[in-house]
């Protein structure tokens, strides 16, 4: 007999699993296949079944995460166009060059879609997959397949809306529990650029951390989607303004731990022989810890514990700081500027723990939620939208015109050689063509090895297993294993799926016939794929590379104008203050995905890979900068419009709209070097009034990057006439490494 406490432990695991949307989305699969199977095998029509599996995966293809209402919407929108999209396959599927076009234009028009926001990219890939089901599971003019195609992918999508009606929260638990996990570990490698040791890899350390800031702004984005879907008619539900005020102060917890108050070499230098650092590196260990907890409180939707140790931790590094004001001999300019940084640190860490203990509270006063829509609100926006897709530069247009050509050349082939299985050559091209020529490599990859390993599996299975009934079981079971692993292991999703196939056929037919075929067809495919998007419009990152530092530079001169509006009028986390900080991080971290996948490009497009990383970094660099002016933006200050401050904002303003202007011009112009007014920057590292203190020496530290930022804005433009001077590698100034 199991005891009360293993009992508990137990319904615990089985409730977080419950609370997995992959674990959730299995069983609406397995609820919609084991209805189909099962029906095929009550009416004896096995041969129906395969359509209406197809059906059922297609329409688990096009769903969105939304609330019932949004999610029904969606599937009557994807039902339609279904409908249409198999019906005028079904037509043309006697006529081989209209069936050409036919696929041709609609991956035209479908991959353009996607350029009105992620939803109606989601339908319009699941359209476009569900064309070519249509053409390998019919016969010319056989309406019958056409019609379990479709009934198929309404019954999943009546199960989806029903799911999401009975079972609300899931999702956006999931995304924020996902969301303070991300948060955690953040906090934890930030600890690890605090620790002042010799010979630590620093360099590692700030690439982990580079990546991991763009994992929490895509968390981030994914938890504002569905909590906006989420919203609409009547006033919230408390959960919903639960889930609200959590998402909030993960943005404020976000921006400060991406804050930077000073150079890691200035504190390490000063205060080597002290501890100070260890307690700061340990308090931010500890805040990544309380972000973890919050994340499985989330989870577990129980009593949040918090641990004495954070509150002990901020007290021994207020005790730490005093310790050392008391103990200076003789301050130098240096140990007193790093002392300033190490107040504002330990000030903003102390505002964190504050921000993570009302993370699972109501807020009061009630704070701004509004949301900012992203999707088309007309039609005149969802046409402006795709009218600036409509130019040879635009990434979306050149993969539009890629995948079309890429289907062409699949269909020749697959008429060329009779193969009567040859729309999977076409499947393969569409799964496998990715906008980008790294992503398309790594999907061709796993999408042969996925394969290779289903086939094995499936003809396993149908040896070991001849029974019809177990194998229909196995059908389900592949299935429910390729839904719950496509978005995270596609190798395995693949492997599910082929194995799918095999046993499906095998339920009408002859499955061992299909090992080879299959094999030769995703092969070929892949390969059509891979020779695509290398050789037809190609879209190297390089050509869009200074549109995305100009984005970076706007949005961060933006971030800007908001952050010192607030100082004048008072800290107020309201939606034009929250979208300048969203927009800065999403430009920086669209500008570090660019440079990834570039590293995955052929040598010849990787040009300007050095002037672009060191572009990145500096960048990052600044924004980091400005993330600490916004965390401390709790005071109401005023700036003389003669003052100093009031100078370096308008020096810090002026530079980066001009590095964006030029950077965005068609064609990119390099960049004006703009000098900063003599002595200003001395100006604003002399001690000032108290309050304008911190805004000063963040504006120093934000004005001594521009000279080195503007080089390498020319760098991007015309290399050969960049000058770096004394940049380092890294794109810092030599005499100054990573900011803490």
């Amino acid at each position: 007999m199991l005891s009360a406490g293993e009992v508990r432990g137990w319904w615990q695991f089985g409730y977080q699993l419950w609370q997995r949307e992959a674990v959730s989305g299995s069983l609406r699969a397995l609820l919609a296949l084991a209805c189909v199977m099962g029906g095929g095998w009550w009416t004896g029509q096995m041969s129906a079944v395969l359509p209406a599996l197809l059906g059922v995966i297609a329409s688990a293809l096009a769903e969105t995460d939304d609330s019932w209402r949004g999610r029904l919407r969606v599937q009557v929108i994807t039902l339609v166009c279904f409908a249409v999209m198999a019906l005028a396959v079904q037509a043309s599927l006697g006529h081989p060059l209209l069936l050409g076009v036919l696929l041709a234009v609609a991956a035209i028009v479908l991959t353009l879609l996607g350029a009105l926001g992620e939803r109606y990219r989601t339908m319009a890939f699941a359209t476009l997959v569900l064309a070519i089901y249509a053409s390998l599971s019919s016969q010319p003019h056989a309406i019958q397949a056409v019609s379990l195609l479709w009934l198929g992918a309404a019954w999943y999508g009546l199960i989806s809306v029903l799911w999401a009606a009975a079972l609300p929260t899931p999702p956006v638990r999931q995304h924020l529990a996902n969301l303070y996990e991300s948060l955690g570990e953040y906090l934890r490698l930030k600890s690890g650029l605090l620790e002042p040791v010799r010979g630590a890899d620093l360099e590692g350390r700030r690439v982990a951390l580079a990546l991991q800031n763009g994992r929490v702004v895509e968390a981030l984005n994914r938890c504002k989607e569905a909590l906006f879907s989420r919203t609409g008619l009547g006033p919230p539900p408390a959960w919903l303004l639960e889930a609200m005020q959590a998402y909030l102060v993960a943005q404020d917890v976000h921006e400060r731990t991406s804050s930077s108050h000073e150079h890691y070499e200035v504190l390490a230098q000063h205060f080597f022989h002290s501890d100070v650092l260890y307690r700061c590196q340990r308090l931010l260990a500890l805040l990544g810890r309380d972000c973890r907890s919050v994340a499985r409180r989330i989870r577990r939707q129980s009593p949040w514990k918090r641990h004495g140790t954070t509150a002990h931790a901020i007290e021994d590094l207020q005790a730490a700081l005093r310790h050392i004001e008391l103990h200076v001999d003789t301050p130098d300019e240096g140990r007193t500027r790093g002392l300033a940084a190490l107040h504002g640190l330990a000030a903003n860490l102390g505002a964190l723990d504050r921000a993570l203990s009302s993370a699972l509270q109501p807020p009061d006063p009630p704070a701004d939620t509004s949301l900012l829509d992203r999707d088309p609100r007309s039609l005149a926006e969802a046409w402006q939208r795709l009218k600036a897709q409509m130019n040879w530069r635009a990434p979306l247009l050149r993969h539009a015109l890629r995948l079309a050509v890429a289907l062409t050349v699949g269909y020749g082939v697959m008429l060329s050689t009779g193969d009567s299985h040859g729309f999977w050559i076409l499947l393969t091209i569409v799964f496998v063509c990715q906008p980008q020529y790294g992503a398309t490599l790594t999907r061709l990859a796993q999408r042969v090895g996925g394969t290779v390993l289903g086939l094995v599996v499936g003809w396993a299975l149908l040896r070991l297993f001849p029974d019809l009934l177990l194998q229909a079981g196995f059908t389900v079971a592949a299935g429910v294993l390729f839904f719950a692993t496509r978005h995270t292991r596609y190798t395995l999703a693949t492997a599910a799926i082929t194995s799918l196939v095999l046993l499906s056929f095998n339920q009408a037919g002859d499955g061992f016939g299909l090992i080879l075929p299959r094999l030769l067809d995703t092969v070929a495919g892949s390969v059509i794929a891979g020779l695509a998007v290398w050789l037809v419009l190609p879209s190297w990152q390089v050509h869009q590379l200074h549109r995305l530092a100009a984005q970076a530079a706007g949005s961060q001169a933006n971030y800007l104008r908001e952050i010192i509006a607030q100082y004048q009028t008072g800290k107020r986390d309201h939606l034009p203050y929250r979208l300048a900080r969203r927009n800065a991080h999403n430009a920086d971290a669209a500008l570090s995905r660019a440079l990834a996948a570039m590293q995955l490009e052929p040598e010849h497009a990787r040009r300007l890979a050095p002037q672009g990383m060191r572009f990145l970094v500096l960048s990052h660099t600044l924004l980091n900068y400005l993330s600490a002016l916004g965390a401390h933006r709790n005071q109401r200050l005023t700036l003389p419009e003669e003052g100093a401050a009031a100078r370096g904002v308008n020096a810090l303003l002026s530079t980066l709209d001009a590095v964006a202007a030029a950077l965005e011009a068609q064609p990119p112009r390099v960049v004006e070097e703009t000098a900063l007014a003599p002595g200003l920057v001395e100006t604003l590292t002399q001690p000032g009034p108290e309050g304008l203190r911190l805004v000063q020496a963040q504006l120093a530290l934000c004005l001594r990057l521009l000279p080195a930022l503007q080089a390498q804005a020319v760098a991007l433009v015309a290399p050969q006439e960049a000058v770096l001077g004394e940049v380092g590698a890294t794109g810092l100034p030599k005499t100054r490494k990573e900011p803490a």
